[in-house]
C-alpha cells in the first residue's frame, strides 16, 4: 500500500538519494546534505505552526510503500514563491507595431522579464521513483498535494502554479538557453539552473536582460521549444491538466518551460471534495470510482488511493464538511491513513474525467 505523508528528519538518507538522483533537478531539495537537513526541518515546522495566512512554509511530502517502509517518491508546497526575494518569469505579451504611413500593423510576439508570480503558492519538487510501474502512484504523489491544500486552506493562497522543466536534449542542453540565457550568463544551463534556487535570486534581475526579447528574432530552434515541456515531464504535466491547470501566460525564465495555474476552487481535488465516513470493509471495492482519501487524524495528513461507491454530482455541491456517505476501507488502507471505523476522510475523485463519466451515466438512468 502506496501512501503520502509529511516528511521527516528520520527520512533524511532517503530524501537525499532521491534529491540526487532525481532527473530532472529538484530545485526544492538541495544536494548538500545539512542544507537538505535544514529543509526538511523547515518542513516539519511549516506542518506543526499554526497558520492564518501563507508566509515562508514549505511542506514536503513523501511517498511510503507501508509494507516495505520503504520511500518512492517526493513532492512539496512552497506556500509563497519569492517569499524573500522576488520569483521570476517570462511573461508572454503581445507588442504592436503599427504605422498608419506605412499600413502596417503588426503584433510581434515578445517575452518580458516579470515577478508577478511572487507570492503565490507554488507546487514543487515532484520525484517518483521510475522502478514504479504504471501512472496511479504518480497521481497520488503529485494530487495528494492539492489534498493537503484543500484541508488546510488558509495556509495558502487562492491561485497556485505550477512550473515544469522546459525541453532539453540527452546532454541536458537547452535551446532556449542557449539562445537567449548563455549570452547573458555565459555559463551551462544546469550551473545557473541550480545556482538559482528555484528562480527567487537577484542575479536573476542583475543579469537576464530588462526589456523585451522579441520571439521573431530567436533561432527557431528556441522558438519551438517556448512552453513546451521536457517528454520527461509529461505524464506530471497531465497530471496537472487533470486537476484542473492551466498553461497561463508566463514560462520560465532559463528553459521556457511552461508555468501552469489554477483557482484553488476549480481543482479537482477541491471543487469534487467530499467527507466521507470510514467503514470497515474486508477486501479493496472491485466496483466504484477510484478516488484520493485524505485524513489528518492526530494532526498528521496523510493520503492514499481507494475504490469507493460514486455518489451523485449533486452531493459534491453540499460543502466539503458535509457527510457524503460511508467510505468502506481494508485495514490495510485504514492503517495507512491512520484512521478507524467511524472516523471522517477527506475523498476526491482521481480522475476528472472519469468522474465526469459517471456523473454521465447518471443522468441517463434517471
Amino acid at each position: 500500500m502506496l501512501f503520502v505523508r509529511p516528511a521527516r528528519l528520520s527520512d533524511l538518507d532517503a530524501i537525499a538519494h532521491m534529491a540526487r538522483t532525481a532527473q530532472p533537478v529538484l530545485h526544492s531539495l538541495p544536494h548538500d546534505r545539512a542544507a537538505l537537513e535544514a529543509r526538511i526541518a523547515l518542513s516539519e515546522d511549516s506542518f506543526r505552526a499554526d497558520v492564518d495566512f501563507p508566509g515562508e512554509e514549505f511542506y514536503l511530502f513523501v511517498l511510503e510503500d507501508s509494507a516495505t517502509g520503504r520511500l518512492v517518491g517526493t513532492s512539496s508546497i512552497v506556500a509563497a514563491a519569492g517569499y524573500s526575494e522576488p520569483f521570476y518569469a517570462f511573461r508572454n505579451d503581445a507588442l504592436i507595431h503599427a504605422s498608419r504611413e506605412l499600413h502596417v500593423n503588426r503584433k510581434i510576439h515578445a517575452l518580458t522579464m516579470s515577478h508577478e508570480l511572487t507570492g503565490k503558492s507554488r507546487l514543487a519538487g515532484f520525484y517518483i521513483d521510475p522502478a514504479l510501474r504504471g501512472d496511479a502512484a504518480a497521481h497520488l504523489m503529485s494530487r495528494a498535494r492539492m489534498m493537503y491544500v484543500a484541508m488546510n486552506r488558509r495556509r495558502f493562497t487562492p491561485e497556485v502554479f505550477s512550473l515544469l522543466l522546459g525541453v532539453t536534449d540527452d546532454q541536458g542542453v537547452s535551446p532556449f538557453w542557449e539562445a537567449v540565457g548563455r549570452k547573458f550568463f555565459g555559463r551551462d544551463f544546469k550551473d545557473i539552473e541550480m545556482a538559482s534556487g528555484g528562480r527567487s535570486r537577484t542575479f536573476i534581475a542583475e543579469v537576464m536582460p530588462a526589456y523585451p526579447i522579441y520571439v521573431p528574432l530567436l533561432p527557431e530552434a528556441a522558438q519551438r521549444v517556448l512552453g513546451e515541456p521536457d517528454p520527461s515531464t509529461l505524464l506530471a504535466y497531465e497530471i496537472h491538466l487533470e486537476e484542473g491547470f492551466e498553461p497561463d501566460g508566463y514560462v520560465d525564465i532559463f528553459d521556457a518551460g511552461p508555468v501552469l495555474t489554477a483557482q484553488v476552487d476549480r481543482t479537482a481535488s477541491v471543487a469534487g471534495n467530499q467527507t466521507r465516513t470510514v467503514r470497515e470493509h474486508a477486501a479493496h471495492a472491485t466496483q466504484g470510482v477510484a478516488c484520493l482519501v485524505a485524513s489528518q487524524q492526530g494532526g498528521e495528513f496523510r493520503c492514499a488511493l481507494a475504490t469507493l461507491p460514486a455518489l451523485p454530482a449533486a452531493a459534491t455541491h453540499r460543502g466539503a464538511h458535509a457527510v457524503h456517505g460511508d467510505a468502506p476501507l481494508d485495514a490495510a488502507t485504514r492503517a495507512a491513513l491512520n484512521v478507524q471505523d467511524g472516523e471522517a476522510v477527506r475523498c476526491a475523485p482521481l480522475y476528472r474525467q472519469q468522474e465526469d463519466n459517471e456523473d454521465a451515466s447518471m443522468g441517463e438512468t434517471q
